[in-house]
């Protein structure tokens, strides 16, 4: 029957390196807090006897955290001397190196024919033999036989022995450095069983017990809360709230302080796990490389030969740049001093709640207990917070309001956002969501549709006013004011009366008119109506839009002009400034008219001629016509003579608009009010 390496009496290999890992004991879960930004605080705490190291055991994929997070400290003022932790690299790797590779079901005699060369003892009964390995072997002499394992020695006498391995009681490798080697295999092989899990073992130089305290950050899921609001017959309702824990780091969490932090706090992975390699550079000296072979070519003239003396050296210049290269140091792993804070309590265990700065936290003065996969619900907060019943009305919404509480946090704690669920007399009323409300702030919740309360709108607009007109630089500017008013009309067909807080948004340059909103929120108005029972309320919200308008002057028609002149809301400089512009503009408009009037005329004479010249020119190619001849040619001085005229007075009318048109843009650049 065959015989394997995990079950011949060389175990005590593997019993040796699993009992130095055994002397790293484990260290309990004290306390737990968990964030909102997806990592948790973990305190682990106990006693190490002397000698004896503490292990943490984390996921692979915890490392990262763990390494950037973890502080260690001795209660008793003992020294941590350094940290070990499993390596990142798969089993392959980490096998690679050493001199003999065991297989899954190896067997004996193979496994130490692996080890030729190596001095053994053997035990056989009383006899030990001792002996360098030859070979190893598994024979069998026929199909009826079980296989024997057989090792073959040079004895110390100088024969060669085949030894039975299945009768020896115990084999042990002389050289201490290999037996050293095979427990350190077998310590990487007993480390990988769980691939998911890596341990960090903490040294101590001291040799008495000491009590020792290691804290750090996980991933972890992100603590819920809910609330439950319960409106009763007293004044103010009573706020339940209750936090959602999940224990999924794969340990049980035994009797521990836990704690919830309400506030989220820059969480982030570093890779600090994985090993890290730098890419360098391959250099090389010149004088480490080969010589290359030279062909000679046939002398010319043998009186001019030159000797060859050899092969040129390499360029000083260049080799003293590659021994530049070469001559830095390479540094080793500087050995540095670890600096390891003790982390306390930031509040006592009897305190319920308490502020840290911009986060909020929550500790439960009893130790609870979490089991490894599952989830726990625990109560922080049971007491009366100030509240009134209300309804709240977007127009988003329709019809129908929506009933609502506002809640102001008299508790004196951050209440840390989540789902509220409304009971009313006992009754369920709806549920709602809110977000963190810190101690003294205020907060709506709408959590059902209002049936008996009606809302509808309407929409009226006012003409535009011009209320400032300001030219600069040419430019006139004007500021016109539009007023838009909403109206609601509300009816309550309740026989109760209620407080209705209408929500309207705020929209870009528009402002209120007349009605004050209660409150004011980053994008919305509120203004609470009361309603009287079974009644009907109109309330109108009134808002102006003031907008600035800026046209160039010279574009202006006189009309517009002498609108602009004839508002109340121009100045008396201003009003007497563009009344210049406006004449100087109607003159330049009467111009146009004369030498458009003339133009048609000139275009009018200019015809006439043309078919006066058509007629000459017909009539000279009859004989008696001679008289008729020299009428159109009279006729036709005269409207030469004519032409003259207009086309005089169309250079003069184009030369004064000329010039008015130059007087008109100096009074436009000069207008200013």
């Amino acid at each position: 029957m065959r015989r394997y390496l995990c079950l011949m009496t060389g175990l005590g290999p593997l019993i040796a390196a699993l009992a130095a890992t055994a002397l790293a004991a484990d260290i309990p879960i004290h306390e737990v807090v968990l964030y909102k930004s997806g990592v948790g605080y973990f305190e682990r705490g106990g006693l190490l006897r002397a000698g004896e190291s503490g292990r943490l055991d984390f996921k692979a994929s915890d490392m990262n955290d763990v390494l950037k997070s973890l502080t260690i400290s001795e209660q008793n003022g003992g020294k941590v001397t350094g940290l070990r932790y499993d390596s990142s690299e798969p089993l392959d790797k980490k096998l690679a190196d050493f001199p003999f590779k065991i297989d899954g079901q190896a067997s004996l005699a193979l496994f130490l024919d692996q080890m030729r060369g190596a001095k053994v003892e053997l035990k056989y009964g009383a006899e030990t033999i001792s002996g360098t390995v030859v070979s190893g072997r598994i024979v069998r002499s026929d199909d009826k036989q079980p296989e024997r394992e057989q090792l073959v020695a040079m004895l110390d006498s100088g024969e060669l022995r085949t030894l039975d391995l299945a009768a020896a009681s115990s084999i042990r490798f002389a050289d201490s450095k290999l037996q050293l080697q095979l427990r350190d295999y077998l310590t990487v092989v007993n480390q990988s069983r769980s691939t998911d899990k890596r341990s960090i073992y903490i040294d101590s130089s001291d040799a008495k017990e000491r009590q020792i305290a290691a804290g750090y950050m996980l991933p972890t899921p992100v603590w819920k809360s809910s609330y439950r609001l319960i409106f009763n017959e007293k004044p103010e309702p009573t706020l339940e709230g209750w936090a959602i824990v999940d224990n999924t780091t794969g340990e049980d969490w035994t009797n521990v302080r836990l704690a919830v932090v309400s506030g989220r706090p820059v969480s982030f992975i570093s890779n600090l796990y994985e090993p890290k390699y730098v890419a360098r550079q391959t250099v090389e000296l010149p004088e480490d490389r080969a010589a290359a072979a030279v062909v000679y070519g046939g002398a010319v003239d043998e009186l001019k030969q030159a000797a060859v003396a050899g092969l040129p050296a390499p360029p000083q210049r260049a080799l003293g740049r590659a021994q530049a290269r070469l001559g830095g140091t390479i540094d080793g792993l500087a050995s540095g001093a670890n600096s390891f804070v003790t982390n306390e309590s930031l509040v006592a265990v009897n305190v319920a709640a308490e502020d840290l700065g911009d986060l909020f936290e929550y500790r439960f003065a009893s130790p609870v207990t979490v089991k490894k996969d599952e989830s726990a619900m625990f109560p922080f907060l049971q007491q009366a917070i100030g509240a009134r019943k209300l309804l709240i009305y977007s127009e988003s919404y329709g019809e129908h309001p929506m009933n609502a509480a506002e809640l102001t946090n008299s508790t004196g704690k951050t209440l840390d956002g989540g789902p509220i669920t409304v009971f009313d007399a006992a009754s369920y009323a709806g549920e709602a969501l809110v977000n963190t409300l810190k101690a003294g702030d205020k907060r709506l919740i709408s959590f059902a549709v209002d049936l008996g309360t009606r809302v509808t709108t309407r929409f009226d607009s006012g003409r535009e006013v011009v209320r400032e007109i300001h030219v600069n630089r040419g430019m006139l500017t004007t500021r016109a004011a539009i007023d838009e008013t909403k109206t609601y009309t509300i009816r309550n067909v309740d026989q109760k009366p209620k407080t209705l807080i209408i929500e309207q948004a705020q929209r870009p340059e528009y402002k209120l008119l007349g009605q004050k909103p209660s409150e004011t929120t980053t994008n919305a108005y509120r203004f609470e109506v009361k309603l009287s029972a079974d009644g009907t309320e109109k309330f109108p919200v009134a808002e102006e839009r003031v907008y600035d308008t800026t046209t160039a002057v010279s574009s202006l028609t006189p009309d517009v002009l002498l609108a602009y002149v004839q508002n109340k809301a121009l100045s008396e400089a201003g009003r007497r400034q563009l009344q210049q512009i406006a004449s100087a503009k109607r003159q330049i408009a009467d111009f146009d008219n004369q030498i458009r009037q003339l133009d048609s005329n000139a275009n009018t004479i200019v015809s006439d001629q043309n078919r006066v010249r058509e007629n000459i020119e017909s009539l000279n190619r009859v004989s008696g016509q001679q008289d008729q001849v020299q009428k159109y040619a009279r006729q036709l001085a005269t409207q030469e003579s004519e032409l003259a005229g207009v086309r005089d007075q169309l250079s003069d009318l184009k030369k004064k608009k000329a010039a008015q048109e130059s007087s008109l843009n100096a009074l436009i650049e000069t207008l200013d009010f």
